[in-house]
């Protein structure tokens, strides 16, 4: 028998804000948490930390004179780990992992040091340190002085959901009782802007909703890029401070006909999905948050895939996407955020220019899907505890 897995503390940091009380508001209110970006002459919607969140992070950065050259995505990472573990209880004393991964990395200051590189062909003495990719997972065990595994991996937009997998696979092999996972992501650079543009799938407009994740007859792709950071704890056991329990686990790949393909069913979630029902009915899953990313293709082949994974009963859908646009990496733990909150307030949150979708009975257990270039797919059940 599997051991039971517990979430019990959850933290993130991003347009939505910072701390549970303004994160839950934000999520509750009808609007998005949009801004603008001038990138060359275009100005472009951006999911931009709030102002409470970037002083934060400022006050961060300045309190320890080692933070001054760590990228945004390693201090964001720090910020929600600190609240997390608060959260949760845990102790000095206490050995627990650390898996938080991210999709770029230290994209701003690997953008700012080869640029510095390429005008005067040297490089700053900390410019490798600062952008490798176990940045993050070191310098959160550093900030909280733990003795346990550390971990950073990239794997693209289901990064943070792999973590969680990561995690759950440490704890239920007995190798650790605690684990911290999720995942950072700081893209608002103009390269990596410039870099989802030229894919053609960037938003054009700055309307009432510029990204139309989970409309299903948009003409015109509409992701926007989001920045921000989520983490959970994860502990060994049924805890009496619990917020759910992890009651399935599912992941798979696909054959990719190129580097961004998804099959036109999105078979990659419908073997995830169907592995993280396992035993457990379709008609049990009350609410799936999907990764729908405000694409043409990858909304329609994700909707497509739970038509064939549930038949005639679909679960009432979601995502976290038309609020705080795409954070890469991070995405995954924000809808695993949304998710909780839904079933502690027993409230369905959903998309407010999708068809409307009647709650009718107790929010109990929600799938959370994850999906990143390559067709790596993620799905997580949890259910209330």
């Amino acid at each position: 028998m599997p051991k039971t897995i517990s979430i019990t503390a959850i933290a993130s940091l991003s347009p939505l804000g910072f701390g549970a009380e303004t994160v839950r508001e934000n999520y509750l209110s009808g609007a998005h948490f949009f801004s603008r970006k001038t990138v060359g002459i275009q100005t472009v919607p951006v999911g931009a930390l709030s102002a409470e969140a970037e002083d934060i992070i400022t006050t961060l950065r300045y309190s320890d004179q080692k933070y001054k050259s760590l990228d945004e995505s390693v201090l964001y990472a720090i910020a929600v780990s600190r609240e997390a573990v608060r959260q949760s209880g845990w102790q000095p004393q206490d050995v627990f992992g650390i898996n938080i991964g991210s999709s770029r990395g230290a994209t701003g200051l690997f953008e700012k040091h080869h640029k510095e590189f390429l005008e005067t062909g040297k490089t700053a003495t900390l410019a490798s340190p600062v952008t490798t990719l176990g940045n993050i997972s070191s310098w959160v065990a550093h900030d909280l002085q733990s003795d346990g595994p550390e971990v950073s991996h990239s794997i693209t937009c289901s990064t943070a959901l792999h973590a969680l997998l990561n995690g759950y696979a440490w704890l239920q092999a007995g190798m650790a009782d605690k684990f911290l996972v999720g995942g950072s992501e700081a893209p608002l650079t103009d390269f990596t802007i410039a870099q989802m543009q030229a894919m053609k799938i960037y938003a054009k407009e700055i309307g009432e909703f510029p990204c139309r994740a989970l409309d299903l007859d948009k003409k015109q792709n509409t992701l926007v890029l989001g920045e921000g950071a989520a983490v959970c704890c994860l502990e060994t056991g049924k805890k009496d401070h619990a917020m759910a329990t992890i009651a399935g686990i599912g992941y798979a790949t696909e054959l990719l006909e190129h580097n961004v393909s998804i099959t036109t069913e999105a078979e990659c979630f419908q073997k995830s999905m169907k592995m993280a029902l396992g035993n457990h009915s379709p008609e049990e899953v009350d609410v799936v948050v999907m990764h729908a990313p405000g694409t043409i293709k990858g909304d329609m082949t994700e909707f497509k895939a739970i038509q064939k994974t549930f038949g005639d009963y679909i679960p009432l859908l979601t995502s976290t996407k038309w609020k705080t646009g795409h954070t890469f990496g991070a995405s995954g733990m924000l809808s695993v955020e949304l998710a909780l909150l839904m079933m502690e307030l027993d409230v369905f949150i959903g998309v407010p220019f999708a068809k409307a979708q009647p709650k009718t009975r107790p929010i109990r257990k929600v799938l959370v899907n994850a999906v990143g270039f390559g067709g790596n797919a993620v799905s997580i059940l949890l259910e209330k505890a």
